[in-house]
């Protein structure tokens, strides 16, 4: 047993393989490759770099790996033993916002980030609020007990999420226009599991249709790079579960929201 299921066979734990349409994008990705990707399925910031990857072309090898158990070919990379990590030939880094700025760099494939500097600025803003604001708001929800931490982190999320929506693109639907850049890949996997993890789980409603935040949902989800690792959605559900429960060993993200620290 896997040691957030607390001894208890019966308890729901992350999945170790992925499932769905992200299935055949690692099996495409299954090849030795100069550039690994370290992953694991269930999490959200590895989906991060992985949209990344998908929508610039780029050849890459995916290697899901257990974080938990922190395989020496990870601790390598990153001697913390947490995903996302990259190696590109004897090169290594970690951290998704980092990865995918280093992905950019590159300057091969599609560019995420606009070439204007001025622009480069604000979807760089609009990143740190996200992982300042809504990530953290996600966990909190989602970990909270009793009613009254739910409805008061519930909320607050959903006032993180207008703040973003209020700056983003008037036309849109993403939130610099037509097209998908780096502040709606900071934001997509979190929009995956705001339907897959915290509308089973906590209710979360779905986006009021006719509104700038409903198209830009719609967009995320349809876009092929999202749905390229996208698992199906008992992944989500089972993986969530010790979130939700806020069990005992879950993760260092479950520890940092619980002790109010910020995020590992």
């Amino acid at each position: 047993m896997d040691a957030n299921q607390n001894n208890d066979p019966t308890k729901k734990t992350y999945h170790k393989k992925a499932t769905g349409k992200a299935l055949e994008t690692v099996e495409k990705h299954s090849q030795d490759h100069e550039l690994k990707l370290f992953g694991s399925c269930f999490c959200p910031f590895v989906q991060r770099v992985w949209i990344s990857l998908e929508m610039k072309g780029l050849g890459y090898q995916y290697i899901e790996v257990d974080p938990y158990k922190k395989p020496q070919q990870l601790l390598e990379v990153n001697p913390r033993g947490l995903v996302p990590a990259l190696r590109h030939g004897d090169w290594g880094c970690y951290e998704s916002t980092v990865l995918m700025e280093y992905l950019e760099d590159l300057q091969k494939g599609e560019a995420l980030l606009p070439s204007d500097p001025k622009l480069r600025a604000h979807s760089r803003l609009w990143s740190d609020h996200i992982n300042r604001h809504i990530v953290p708001g996600f966990y909190r929800y989602l970990q909270a007990q009793d009613e009254k931490s739910q409805i008061k982190h519930g909320e607050e999320l959903k006032e993180q999420i207008s703040k973003l929506v209020d700056t983003a693109d008037k036309s849109g639907p993403f939130f610099l226009g037509d097209k998908m850049t780096f502040v709606d890949v900071q934001m997509a996997p979190w929009v995956v599991r705001l339907r897959k993890v915290l509308q089973p789980y906590r209710g979360w409603p779905e986006p009021e249709a006719g509104t700038r935040w409903t198209s830009w949902v719609e967009a995320i989800e349809q876009n092929h790079a999202v749905r390229a690792t996208t698992s199906t959605d008992d992944l989500y559900i089972d993986s969530y579960e010790r979130y939700f429960e806020n069990r005992p060993n879950t993760s260092q993200v479950q520890q940092a929201i619980n002790s109010g620290r910020g995020l590992p």
